[in-house]
């Protein structure tokens, strides 16, 4: 596999996680409603092993359910960070395309991975998010800038690889200064323009269709 192809490879790999982050984003009381009946089935340990987690999700649906009831305007809102995860996988096609000129798209997913941990730190405490579910959160900046982390090396890779020289023009191959054996060789005998009549480099008096010597 060519360094080309790994880079393309791990690109799609983080745009995918883009694509689906935001695709999850737009029916959010219906997921939520799936995960509860999920963690509350009769073969489910989770109520038993995980409590915290079981009660939390529990708690998490009843917002959503409530807020989608009286304030459905809300969710507009969530609407539109589910777009917004669409716009940046849409970003990366440049990146996709020519990696070494836009290796800046790379460098902008990479901080925002890593933006995405004060930003669990300190707006999961002010909105109540418990601190276990902030682990999660920052989770998607871990495992989202690994693609990105081997996109970026080998587009570090190609470009200082050397030009490829067989995309380059064919050149001309340096002619022989003596030129090739069988080559006429122009004459540097003088000739009349009135007569024809040469002059050779003795001073003898050549005339047309007599060879040099002859009579």
């Amino acid at each position: 596999m060519s360094t080309l192809t790994r880079v393309r490879v791990w690109l799609v790999v983080f745009v995918i996680g883009l694509v689906v982050s935001g695709v999850t984003a737009f029916p959010l009381e219906a997921e939520s409603r799936l995960l509860v009946r999920l963690l509350h089935a009769d073969w489910s340990p989770a109520p038993e092993h995980l409590p915290v987690l079981v009660e939390w999700i529990d708690h998490v649906h009843r917002g959503i359910v409530a807020t989608n009831d009286e304030f459905p305007f809300l969710a507009y809102g969530t609407d539109w960070l589910a777009f917004a995860h669409l716009v940046i996988a849409i970003a990366f096609w440049g990146p996709y395309r020519d990696p070494v000129r836009n290796i800046w798209v790379v460098h902008f997913g990479m901080i925002s991975c890593v933006a995405i941990v004060p930003l669990a730190l300190i707006a999961g405490p002010v909105r109540g998010i418990p601190w276990w579910w902030q682990l999660i959160d920052i989770s998607f900046g871990v495992f989202g800038i690994i693609p990105l982390l081997f996109a970026h090396r080998g587009i570090r890779q190609l470009a200082a690889a050397p030009p490829d020289t067989a995309a380059l023009p064919d050149t001309a191959a340096p002619s022989d200064a003596t030129g090739p054996a069988d080559a006429p060789v122009p004459s540097t005998t003088p000739v009349s323009e009135e007569s024809g009549v040469g002059v050779g480099e003795s001073g003898a008096v050549r005339r047309p269709g007599v060879p040099a010597g002859g009579s």
